[in-house]
């Protein structure tokens, strides 16, 4: 009996041993970070502002892959089947990344028990905006134009299945109209569309739209969120603005490796992520991206993961949302 005890201990710490001799000379070569969206959006700004102190940090390159398709999840895919050694990582953005199930039945992975996550690196808050020609100056009045107009107001966002979508849809229920999905390859041209008054609403990141409102060519009825954006906290959130109760979850951009990450991996990764954000040039890249920069403990994150899946899912299944 002490000799099989003894043995089976002895075939643990073996197992073990991979891992802790691993951690202990992470990293030894250059990491790779994919982007599943194409060079110059925002999460591809955010990986490069982040590259770069992140290699100080580690003492490694840090190798930008940009690997666009499916929706973001070609590259998304490349990560999820990824060896779990801390030198493949996906700076993913939430949604997509925490919706690809309620939308298509083809995704070849778990967005949530096929993926480690690591930590937050910044929110993104979404605001509803008009063009002038809406006769509407708040989101009460916007409601009751939209009632007026079943199935005859469009709203446009940066994608299908993107929060903005998601954030349409719950204004619809919980407001009780009908207003017309309409996604684009992009924030850019959605943004181009309400402002040429081709779609009378957008929901967009704020930050993109805050200039033209300052100009006259948008109006901003609220932030989708259940905070005010630091940005611009004169603008109301959608409880505020009348909605009360309902807010969706922030959209945030973040690192994930594989799943089964080993946790002193996990946990060098992530004191290098919050150090790399405390730079000045970083933070300044974030916040001209329209991000808020954040940072948060692997734990938190994978429950922000979970919840806001939970939130999304409802939202989805509420306006009769199917899989294709």
């Amino acid at each position: 009996m002490i000799l099989r005890t003894a043995l089976a201990t002895l075939i643990a710490l073996l197992f073990a041993l991979p891992i802790v001799t691993h951690a202990q000379g992470y990293p030894s070569k250059p990491v790779r970070l994919v982007i599943p969206f194409a060079a110059g959006g925002a999460a591809d700004t955010v990986a490069r502002a982040l590259g770069n102190r992140l290699s100080e940090t580690i003492g490694q390159p840090v190798v930008i892959d940009n690997r666009p398709g499916g929706n973001a999840m070609i590259g998304t895919d490349a990560v999820a089947k990824a060896a779990p050694d801390g030198y493949t990582l996906l700076m993913a953005v939430g949604p997509p990344h925490s919706v690809f199930e309620l939308f298509s039945k083809k995704v070849p992975f778990d967005s949530v028990r096929d993926f480690t996550p690591i930590s937050v690196v910044g929110t993104a808050p979404q605001a509803i905006v008009l063009h002038p020609s809406v006769p509407a100056t708040t989101l009460k009045e916007f409601i009751d134009y939209a009632k007026k107009n079943p199935g005859k107001v469009s709203f446009g966002t940066s994608a299908s299945g993107s929060s903005q979508h998601l954030g349409g849809l719950l204004v619809n229920r919980v407001a009780g109209i009908d207003m017309v999905h309409v996604p684009y390859k992009g924030g850019a041209p959605a943004l181009n569309d309400v402002l040429g008054g081709q779609i009378p609403v957008a929901i967009l990141v704020l930050s993109n739209i805050i200039p033209h409102v300052k100009s006259g060519k948008l109006r901003v009825l609220a932030t989708l969120e259940a905070q005010r954006a630091t940005a611009a906290p004169e603008v109301p959130t959608m409880a505020e603005a009348g909605l009360t109760g309902h807010s969706l979850p922030d959209t945030w951009v973040g690192v994930v490796g594989p799943a089964k990450l080993p946790a002193p991996i996990v946990t060098q990764l992530h004191a290098a992520i919050i150090k790399a954000l405390q730079f000045a040039d970083v933070r300044a890249r974030l916040e001209a991206a329209g991000f808020e920069v954040k940072g948060n403990t692997p734990q938190q994150f994978t429950a922000q993961v979970e919840k806001g899946f939970d939130i999304y899912k409802r939202i989805a299944a509420d306006a009769g949302i199917q899989p294709e």
